[in-house]
C-alpha cells in the first residue's frame, strides 16, 4: 500500500515545528505501526487472551487508567516526523521494530490490567503492591534488584506497581524469552509465575471494560509541534553541577608545555555524538540530558584551557567512562533523577 501524502512533508523544520498537532492528520492505519499492533494482537491470541487492545495516534505513548487501549505517538507513524523527533531528541522512541514492539508488549499490559480490573485482585496486590501509590515524580532503582523482571531502560518495573505489573507482563508475553530459566532464583519468578497463571484463568473471557475510548487524540491537540518540542526539552533539562574540573583536569592537561596540543573542548566535540550514543546505551539516559552534560563539559575544558595529550582513541575511551560513571552517580547516587511516565 503506497504511503499517504502529506502537504507538511516538504516543509523545512522551521516551518514543520509551526504546524499544529491536530493538523498532521497520520494514523496507525496505513503505515508500519499498523504492522507492530497486528503482530501484538497475534502474540495476545496465541496466549488465548481475548482483548485486542485498539490503538490511535497522541502526543506521546501511554494507556490511560480504565481503558483498555494504547496511545502511540505521532512522530513514528511517518519517516518525516521521525527525523524531526530524531533533531529535536536525539532518539527516536520507539523507531525501531524491536524497541516498538517492547513498548507495545508494556503498554498491553496496562491494557490488560485496565481491562479486566487486575489490580482489584488481593494476590495481584500482594505482588505488585496497590494500584492506588502515587505516582511518584522521582524514583531511585537499584540496578542489582532481582525483585522485579528488566525490560524498559531504566529499571522502570521498580517506578510503580503499575509498571511492575506491565514491565513482568510484557517479559511473559515475548515469545521465546525463556522467561523461567532467565529468572530462575529471582523473586521476580513468582511475578511472572503468577502472571503465567492470572493470564490461564483470564484465557477466552471477555473483559470487564470494554470502551474504545481514545484520549487526547492527534485530531483534538492544539499546540504546535514548537512547543510540543519545548516542553518535552524541558522535562529533560539539566542544570550539570560544577563538579568536573577535577575530574578533566586528571584526564586532560593544563601544562603550559603542551599548549600545541589540541583543545580538549576540540576532542569531545568531535566525539560527542558517539560518546552520547554510547552513554546513553549503557546508562539508559537520555541523549538530550546527556548532550548537556556534554555541553558544561566542554564548556569546563575551554574555560580552564585543557589540552588532549596522549593517543585519542585511549582519550575518548577514558572521557566516555567518566561520562558514565557520573551519569550512573546522578542517577543512583543521593540525588534523585526525574521519573517518565510511560
Amino acid at each position: 500500500m503506497p504511503r499517504r501524502k502529506f502537504a507538511w512533508e516538504k516543509l523545512s523544520d522551521d516551518e514543520l515545528l509551526k504546524q499544529r498537532l491536530s493538523s498532521l492528520r497520520v494514523t496507525v492505519e496505513g503505515t508500519w505501526l499498523e504492522d507492530c499492533v497486528g503482530t501484538l494482537h497475534e502474540e495476545l491470541e496465541e496466549r488465548g487472551i481475548r482483548l485486542r487492545p485498539h490503538t490511535w495516534i497522541s502526543s506521546e505513548w501511554f494507556s490511560p487508567g480504565d481503558v483498555p487501549g494504547i496511545a502511540l505517538p505521532f512522530y513514528l507513524a511517518h519517516p518525516r516526523l521521525m527525523k524531526l523527533e530524531k533533531k529535536m531528541m536525539f532518539d527516536v522512541e520507539g523507531g525501531t521494530w524491536r524497541e516498538c514492539m517492547a513498548i507495545l508488549r508494556h503498554e498491553a499490559g496496562h491494557a490488560l490490567q485496565h481491562g479486566y480490573q487486575l489490580q482489584r485482585r488481593r494476590r495481584w496486590q500482594q505482588l505488585f503492591g496497590p494500584s492506588s501509590k502515587h505516582y511518584p515524580r522521582y524514583y531511585r532503582p537499584n540496578p542489582a534488584s532481582r525483585r522485579y523482571v528488566q525490560h524498559l531502560r531504566l529499571w522502570y518495573a521498580q517506578s510503580h506497581p503499575d509498571e511492575d505489573f506491565a514491565e513482568t507482563f510484557a517479559v511473559w508475553l515475548r515469545p521465546r524469552s525463556n522467561w523461567r530459566t532467565r529468572y530462575a532464583g529471582w523473586p521476580a519468578l513468582k511475578k511472572l509465575e503468577y502472571v503465567d497463571e492470572l493470564m490461564s484463568e483470564i484465557a477466552g473471557k471477555r473483559p470487564l471494560i470494554t470502551t474504545r475510548e481514545r484520549v487526547d487524540p492527534l485530531s483534538k491537540l492544539s499546540q504546535t509541534l514548537e512547543d510540543h518540542y519545548k516542553k518535552k526539552q524541558a522535562f529533560y533539562a539539566f542544570t550539570p553541577p560544577k563538579t568536573y574540573d577535577r575530574d578533566l583536569s586528571r584526564l586532560f592537561s593544563a601544562d603550559p608545555r603542551h599548549h600545541r596540543s589540541q583543545p580538549a573542548s576540540s576532542l569531545i566535540r568531535r566525539h560527542r555524538a558517539q560518546i552520547r550514543q554510547m552513554v546513553a546505551r549503557w546508562t539508559g539516559e537520555n541523549q538530550l540530558t546527556l548532550d548537556a552534560v556534554l555541553d558544561d563539559m566542554i564548556s569546563r575544558c575551554r574555560e580552564l584551557d585543557l589540552r588532549a595529550v596522549g593517543p585519542e582513541q585511549k582519550l575518548v575511551l577514558d572521557f566516555t567512562v567518566l561520562v558514565t560513571a557520573k551519569t550512573m552517580h546522578a542517577l543512583f547516587g543521593p540525588s534523585r533523577r526525574k521519573w517518565i511516565a510511560l
